[in-house]
C-alpha cells in the first residue's frame, strides 16, 4: 500500500470517475485502475464500485477514505510546510474559513501577507456552516481554519478577539442616523433580511430566539443564502440584517447600527497541530484584526447576556 495509491483513491471518489480522476492526475486511466486494484488486493477487498452514474464507495471504502484523506493531505501540508520554510517558489498555505470572514476580514490579512511573503501562494477554502469548517479540518483539507472558537477541539486554538454584531440598515433608513445603540425590542414590527447561514440555539434561528426574549418575533421580508447578499439586501433597503460590523463596513451603502446590549461572537485560528514556520507567521499576522483601538481584551468577561451571548453556537 503507497501514498500515491491512497492519492489515487481520493482522486477517484472527489471526481467520480476514473477518467476525470485520471485526467486530473495527468496519468493514464489503466495505470490509474492498475493501482487501485493494487490498493484493494492490500486492504483486501474492493474500495470502489461502478454506478449508472459515475463511482461509488463500498462499505470497505467508506471506511478506508477518512484514512486515505488525511494521509494523503497530511503529506501535501508536509511538503507545503517545507517548501514555505526554505523559502522556495510554489510554497502553498492552505485557509478555510466561513463566507462572511473571507468577504470581510480576511481581504486585507491576505493583502499583507502577498506583501510580505509573496513566494509563499495562500489558498483560501469556503465554507457555509461551523460544522462543515469543523469537518474540513478534521478531514486535513486546510493547514489552518479560521472561525468561531470549535467546542472540544483537540488542537492549538488561537483567539483573534470577538467581532462585534451589528444591524445594518440602508442609508436612507431612520436608523442610519442613530448615534445611541438600538434596544432591540425598539425594532418589533420591522422587517428583517435573514440569511440562510444564521447560527442555531437550541434548535432554533438565533435571531427568533433574541427576539422573543423581547416580547416580539421578526418580521422577515427576503431570505438569502449567503450574509454578504443579505447584507447587501439590508443595503437596498429591503430590511434590516444582524451582521458583523466587519461585513457592514466593507458594503456599499450599508450602515452600520450598535445594538444594546452588544452583540458579539468570539473568532479564532485553529489547526490540528502547533502552527510553525509560514502557518505560525500567518496566525501572528492574523492577531488583532477584530479588535480596534477601545475594544476589550479576548479573554474578558462576555458583554452579552442571554442567546446572544452564545451567538455561534
Amino acid at each position: 500500500m503507497s501514498l500515491r495509491q491512497m492519492e489515487y483513491l481520493v482522486a477517484v471518489v472527489e471526481e467520480r470517475s476514473f477518467s476525470r480522476a485520471a485526467h486530473s492526475l495527468n496519468v493514464t486511466q489503466s495505470a490509474l485502475s492498475h493501482q487501485i486494484k493494487a490498493l484493494e488486493r492490500a486492504v483486501g477487498g474492493p474500495l470502489l464500485e461502478r454506478l449508472p452514474r459515475g463511482v461509488g464507495l463500498t462499505p470497505m471504502g467508506r471506511a478506508f477514505l477518512p484514512h486515505a484523506e488525511l494521509a494523503v493531505r497530511s503529506a501535501g501540508r508536509a511538503r507545503r510546510a517545507a517548501r514555505a520554510a526554505a523559502g522556495a517558489e510554489g510554497g502553498e498555505l492552505h485557509v478555510v474559513t466561513l463566507h462572511a470572514l473571507a468577504v470581510g476580514v480576511l481581504p486585507a490579512v491576505f493583502a499583507r501577507w502577498r506583501a510580505e511573503f509573496p513566494g509563499v501562494a495562500l489558498r483560501l477554502h469556503e465554507c457555509t456552516t461551523t460544522d462543515e469548517l469543523r469537518e474540513r479540518m478534521e478531514r486535513g483539507v486546510a493547514d489552518l481554519a479560521v472561525g468561531p472558537r470549535p467546542q472540544n477541539w483537540p488542537g492549538p486554538v488561537v483567539s483573534l478577539g470577538d467581532e462585534e454584531i451589528v444591524l445594518v440598515v440602508s442609508a436612507g433608513d431612520p436608523l442610519a442616523g442613530r448615534m445611541a445603540p438600538v434596544a432591540l425590542e425598539e425594532l418589533a414590527g420591522r422587517a428583517w433580511v435573514r440569511c440562510a447561514l444564521e447560527p442555531v440555539v437550541g434548535g432554533r434561528r438565533w435571531l427568533d430566539v433574541v427576539c422573543e426574549e423581547r416580547g416580539f418575533a421578526p418580521v422577515t421580508a427576503v431570505e438569502t443564502e449567503h450574509s454578504s447578499t443579505a447584507v447587501r439586501m439590508a443595503a437596498a433597503g429591503l430590511g434590516i440584517v444582524a451582521a458583523p460590523r466587519h461585513l457592514a463596513e466593507t458594503t456599499a451603502g450599508a450602515v452600520a447600527v450598535a445594538v444594546d446590549p452588544p452583540w458579539r461572537r468570539e473568532q479564532t485560528v485553529f489547526s490540528r497541530v502547533e502552527p510553525t514556520g509560514v502557518a505560525a507567521a500567518f496566525v501572528a499576522r492574523c492577531a488583532g484584526i477584530l479588535r480596534g483601538p477601545g475594544d476589550r481584551a479576548p479573554d474578558g468577561p462576555r458583554e452579552a447576556s442571554g442567546a446572544a451571548g452564545r451567538l455561534g453556537a
